[in-house]
């Protein structure tokens, strides 16, 4: 079935639905016969997670959002999440980035998501509200004036979409940028300003950093439904709250909201969430200092602090917890309350960075409160549950933090916190790397305190029978992929954020490769393909950018550390084909490429390439390596030790990512260009002869990565795949030619926005293709 796509046109104040034009579908002439079926390798997790929403109507309707990798429907029956935004084509990229989602209470089919990544120039395009009428299954797009912050400070607030539960056809949203609030009354269809709300907010953390200084905006939307006022969480610490009870008609400040919610302990605050009991009349609303997930400013004493308003006398009460085991509570990330239970609420901190986060659990509306971890200096910490990673096992970072510390915590940057409005036992919260779950949280109410004392006075650990927390991330997956190698039977990943992977199984997640390193760079001795070498930015306590493993990604061991290369000098290696010759570029610094003839022990200078200079080495013959650097291309025919300019011309001199060099073909190196200036040639290039002399692919507009796989025939040529742009149409392409003819093998529902910077083929499976985008993504042809 064809996905439907409708995209609204824009006025001045209004978003307009407008004549559409035909949806640009694969050319005939272009796609592939073969059949693709695409799944992930499985990492579960891997990025942060700032949203999940429950449906208050329709049990086990859930969504999750991410901030780069889009969103997410739960199934039931498999524990599973299922991608929605994978149609999402390259022009639109932003649309992965979901600042906020609603789930319809009445029409349950119904679902909402605001999506944009940037509010600055990074993202080309405005942002945009999709909406679907069967379960995210298929959207329509209306467009919006204004971008919006997916990736932005402040994702992780409260929700932005809101649905009205006593007129459902009416969907709110809040706008970052000074853009206001701003209303539908069509289910989604069209939107305009809502004119007579007064205030766009002017929270701003830093005004001298692009990306720290945009206006936070109008944040959250939330609905007394027994009362029928609508309230409103604005970025003002001097007027932070707004009602109306007039159906959105007219709106007032609510008395007293700046002095309960804009200060705390002389940090200005800010109404991060809010969550209803509608059965007790109360709105809760945490603040902090903040928007989060992480702190861009520092803050004095505590950094934020629980609110209570009593809906029907417009009473506030400060319902701050009154304790953290390290201190000053530094800000608040998430609130939710149990709808089965009213009067038990739970919020989280953000950023108690060190030993690690806390859930506080209230069962009297927050009256008292009791934590989810708690220790004695000297003494071993108790916590309410187990944290079991076994879906994850990476979520260790391979170490074994000693003391309060634990490696796998309870999370950070947690503003994802939801309860089960269906099942008082289930909750779930996304961190920056997770989202994990259990079924059995009301056992935290039997368990007692965590902390006692004994007869001397000093504070000990008291026995509590504990539950457990599971990952509950199964089908999330948003790494951030640099680098792919295809051994066959063996996937190598190179990530940021997460290190890593070595995967024998793809449906299984692994270890990964090491703690403290997150990878950029990939490559193996052609000959001898046990031997594998990578680059990676590093953290004070890691000794080395550039490690080696000899046997296929078991184990990996450290080469030795330049002093001058900064910790985020991950920059490219190359190994050659018989592994006697190891070379690192390292990226920002002046130091030029270097030389190991003992897999990274010692390193020796290189002659004749410039600092930064990308290099590969070919794939046949063991004395040749090659480098690229401001379209320059260069070889070296002693193994790495010196470089010669080939004098090659026409290439590009920006906007080159990568090139690579096909197997078991001698001097064949293909380079692929983009770049966003339109003077700037791009495309595909190839040389036969060791880069002395190139051709450009006159199919291919634009190509942005490119890798070599098993040939369809005994005898043939490395069936090419490519990132590219041919004859207009975006794609995943491949060539099983030598690169005469090219057919793209994916689809419009599978287009995964950015995709494919890192792509390779399987050297041992014709067809199978990897490429980077929300993780490592692998097609096999399905017949």
């Amino acid at each position: 079935m064809r996905r439907r796509t409708f995209i609204a046109s824009l006025g001045a104040a209004a978003v307009v639905a407008g004549a559409l034009p035909a949806p640009a579908f694969a050319k005939p002439g272009l796609q592939s016969k073969d059949t693709y079926a695409w799944k992930n390798a499985v990492v579960n997790g891997g990025g942060f997670v700032p949203g999940i929403i429950f449906n208050e109507t329709e049990p086990n309707l859930i969504y999750a959002r991410t901030d780069v990798g889009g969103c997410y429907r739960w199934q039931e029956g498999s524990r599973t999440w299922k991608q929605l935004l994978d149609w999402v084509g390259r022009d639109k990229w932003g649309y992965y980035g979901v600042v906020s989602m609603a789930t319809d209470p009445v029409e349950t089919n119904r679902v909402y998501a605001a999506v944009g990544t940037y509010t600055t120039d990074w993202d080309p395009n405005n942002g945009a509200i999709l909406y679907s009428d069967d379960y995210g299954d298929t959207w329509g797009i209306a467009e919006l004036p204004f971008k919006q912050g997916g990736n932005m400070p402040g994702r992780g607030m409260g929700e932005r979409l809101a649905v009205n539960p006593a007129d459902n056809a009416t969907v709110y949203l809040g706008a970052p940028s000074g853009n206001g609030l701003w209303r539908s009354t069509d289910y989604g269809r069209t939107w305009s300003a809502v004119a007579n709300f007064p205030n766009p907010g002017n929270f701003v953390i830093n005004p001298k950093d692009p990306y720290l200084a945009d206006n936070q905006g109008v944040i959250w939307i939330d609905f007394d439904q027994t009362g029928g006022k609508i309230y409103v969480g604005v970025a003002d610490p001097d007027d932070p709250l707004y009602v109306s009870e007039d159906d959105g008609a007219t709106w007032q400040p609510v008395p007293g909201a700046a002095a309960a919610l804009g200060d705390c302990d002389g940090n200005r605050t800010i109404p991060k969430q809010s969550a209803v009991d509608n059965t007790n009349g109360y709105l809760y609303i945490i603040t902090s200092y903040d928007p989060g997930p992480y702190n861009g400013v520092p803050a004095t004493g505590n950094g934020g602090k629980i609110q209570r308003l009593t809906i029907q006398t417009g009473e506030w009460t400060d319902i701050t917890p009154a304790y953290n085991p390290r201190g000053p509570i530094p800000g608040f990330g998430g609130v939710t309350v149990d709808r089965q239970n009213p009067g038990t609420l739970m919020a989280s901190t953000c950023n108690n960075w060190y030993p690690d986060e806390i859930l506080y659990r209230s069962t009297d509306s927050g009256k008292t409160w009791q934590i989810s971890w708690d220790y004695a200096e000297g003494t071993n910490r108790t916590d309410r549950f187990v944290m079991d990673s076994t879906d994850a096992p990476w979520l260790s970072w391979n170490g074994t933090d000693q003391g309060p510390a634990y490696a796998v915590k309870h999370g950070w940057m947690i503003e994802a916190l939801a309860i089960d409005p269906h099942d008082s036992d289930r909750i779930m919260w996304g961190t920056g790397a997770m989202i994990w779950g259990t079924e059995e949280l009301t056992r935290w109410d039997t368990q007692g305190e965590l902390i006692g004392h004994n007869e001397a006075g000093e504070r000990i650990a008291l026995p509590i029978e504990q539950f457990t927390v599971h990952v509950r991330a199964q089908g999330v997956e948003e790494t951030w992929v640099r680098d792919i190698t295809a051994l066959g039977g063996t996937l190598v990943s190179a990530m940021g954020d997460v290190s890593g992977f070595v995967h024998t199984d793809l449906d299984r997640a692994e270890p990964m490769i090491r703690s403290g390193w997150a990878g950029n760079s990939l490559d193996y001795a052609q000959s001898d393909p046990d031997v594998i070498v990578g680059s990676g930015e590093v953290n004070a306590d890691v000794d080395a950018h550039v490690i080696v493993s000899t046997d296929r990604g078991k184990t990996w061991k450290s080469a030795a550390r330049l002093e001058d290369v900064p910790g985020g000098g991950s920059g490219v290696v190359a190994i050659t084909a018989d592994a006697a010759a190891l070379l690192w570029s390292p990226s920002n610094t002046d130091i030029t490429p270097v030389r190991s003839t003992d897999l990274g022990k010692t390193w020796n200078p290189v002659k004749g390439l410039p600092a930064g200079a990308r290099i590969r080495s070919d794939r046949v013959n063991p004395s040749v390596v090659y480098a690229f650097s401001g379209g320059r291309f260069f070889r070296s025919t002693d193994a790495g030790a010196t470089f010669t300019n080939t004098g090659a011309t026409g290439l590009p001199a920006e906007g080159v990512d990568d090139f690579r060099v096909a197997p078991g073909h001698e001097g064949h190196v293909w380079l692929a260009g983009r770049s966003d200036k339109a003077e700037v040639a791009t495309g595909l290039w190839r040389s036969k002869d060791g880069g002395a002399t190139w051709k450009r692919i006159s199919a291919i507009d634009l190509a942005i990565g490119v890798g070599f796989g098993k040939a369809a025939k005994r005898s043939g040529y490395p069936a090419i795949y490519t990132s590219a742009t041919v004859a207009g149409q975006d794609g995943i392409f491949r060539s099983t030619d030598g690169g005469d003819r090219w057919f793209r093998i994916n689809d419009d529902d599978h287009q995964w926005a950015f995709a494919g910077s890192a792509i390779t083929g399987d050297p041992h499976i014709f067809g199978r293709v990897y490429l980077s985008a929300r993780g490592v993504i692998y097609g096999d042809i399905a017949d």
